[in-house]
């Protein structure tokens, strides 16, 4: 399934042909940094880099025999460099080129994730800004509470998102270390400056201090933080689902030419792209959990940490990206239908103004229990006889006690609830030019 959905930029990232000609890399800036420190002849470095190369199939011939793929790649290498292959991978353990690697991989998988969520941000932002005044029930519970904004429910995504841009240049920083300190991290048989050099080359710092592999910590972090922007997108995704339902109606996914919703129903127009965040979402949390289980291993280090992370690692930077590219033109081309939003406002015949009617006898001087009381009394009858919450408070003989019908009928105003709109606008995107 993640083949099918991936985009070409970010897949091409975890393909073989990139993993092999970033080992070849690693090799190569080690050979380099070794003949710089006297280690290598200058003129074997030469021949090692004008002949250094790798065959794909031949790679996957002796790993058939070896089971064992940095082997493997080093005996093809041999084979295309000949006798001064002697000196490539000296000093080093098969960890100091996978860990490196996957350090520049998750690094470059990162940039692109930075780049989707901002675009999603620039998106949501001038949807926001579209729907700043358009008003809906904001609902508690599942239950209508009181007024807001479609612009404002944009507005918290918004929000949302920029923390996760935060979370995941954070989790890159972290990521973004490289190790070539030998078999069990104590460089016996490199020089650190071996690492401090390949690591510059492929614009990695080097990491303090590690074992045979670069600490599981910080494969954590990044996973759990791909895993909360996964829940933030699940969360819009959920949200949309909900203001698309039949009874609902206030949203609508695009439904293009051509598209069918059911192989039973024609009328049928589902939220499909919602739907599928929703389920990706799981497996994000999934791959989470087991970059979790990978920090702790035996000793200096174990292998059961590798096998997981060659399938947790691609799927879940592969499917983040395509998660951020759908929500984005999910909320690009999200039909909105006000005229519903205006109608499902009206739907409780008023309730919705309880605790403007509530505050306002308080402000008489009556005390907040029994304005309560009378309000909720009053609340309650109206829903029971489905009439007017309005009509029965302006006939209502405790609410006369302190209220003229006049102060009775501002109560009753939904832009009451929206004077602050522009204030948290203000806040989240400052003024407007």
């Amino acid at each position: 399934m993640i083949k099918r959905y991936s985009r070409p930029e970010i897949s091409s990232i975890w393909s073989e042909e990139n993993k092999f000609r970033i080992w070849l890399q690693v090799e190569l800036f080690a050979c380099e940094a070794l003949a710089a420190a006297g280690k290598i002849p200058t003129e074997a470095l030469e021949r090692i880099k004008e002949r250094a190369d790798f065959d794909f199939k031949r790679i996957q011939e002796i790993e058939e025999i070896t089971h064992h793929d940095v082997i493997a790649f080093l005996s093809a290498l041999t084979e295309k460099v000949g006798p001064d292959a002697r000196f490539i991978h000296m000093g080093l353990t098969s960890s100091d080129i996978l860990d490196t690697t996957n350090a520049l991989r998750l690094k470059q998988a990162g940039e692109i994730l930075i780049k989707d969520i901002e675009e999603l941000l620039e998106i949501i932002k001038s949807q926001a800004i579209q729907f700043k005044n358009t008003p809906m029930i904001g609902r508690s519970h599942g239950i209508h509470a009181e007024p807001i904004t479609f612009g404002l429910k944009l507005v918290l995504w918004y929000e949302e998102m920029v923390r996760n841009r935060d979370r995941m240049n954070n989790a890159l920083e972290q990521i973004s270390y490289g190790k070539i300190s030998g078999a069990v991290g104590t460089y016996a048989n490199i020089d650190p400056r071996i690492e401090a050099y390949v690591c510059e080359k492929l614009d990695l710092k080097p990491a303090p201090i590690s074992t045979q592999i670069i600490q599981r910590d910080r494969y954590a972090e990044y996973m759990c933080t791909i895993a909360i922007i996964g829940a933030s997108l699940e969360k819009f995704a959920f949200e949309i689902r909900h203001l698309s339902r039949t009874e609902v109606g206030e949203l609508e996914e695009l439904f293009s030419k051509g598209q069918k919703g059911s192989s039973a129903m024609p009328h049928k127009r589902n939220p499909i792209i919602s739907e599928r965040i929703c389920g990706m979402a799981r497996l994000l949390r999934g791959n989470a959990l087991a970059a979790l289980e990978n920090v702790a291993l035996w000793h200096e280090r174990d292998i059961s940490h590798s096998s997981v992370e060659r399938v947790i690692l691609e799927d879940s930077t592969v499917l983040l990206d395509y998660m951020l590219f759908k929500m984005s033109d999910l909320i690009k081309n999200i039909i909105v239908y006000p005229e519903r939003m205006l109608k499902n406002l009206d739907m409780t015949n008023g309730l919705i103004f309880s605790q403007q009617l509530l505050l306002k006898l308080v402000g008489k001087g009556i005390t907040r229990e029994e304005a309560y009381k009378i309000v909720q009394q009053i609340a309650f009858d109206a829903g029971n006889q489905n009439v007017s919450f309005r009509d029965l408070v302006i006939k209502n003989n405790e609410v006369q006690k302190y209220l003229s019908e006049e102060e009775s009928m501002n109560s009753f105003d939904f832009q009451y609830h929206l004077k602050f709109v522009d204030v948290i606008f203000e806040r989240i995107f400052g003024k407007e030019p």
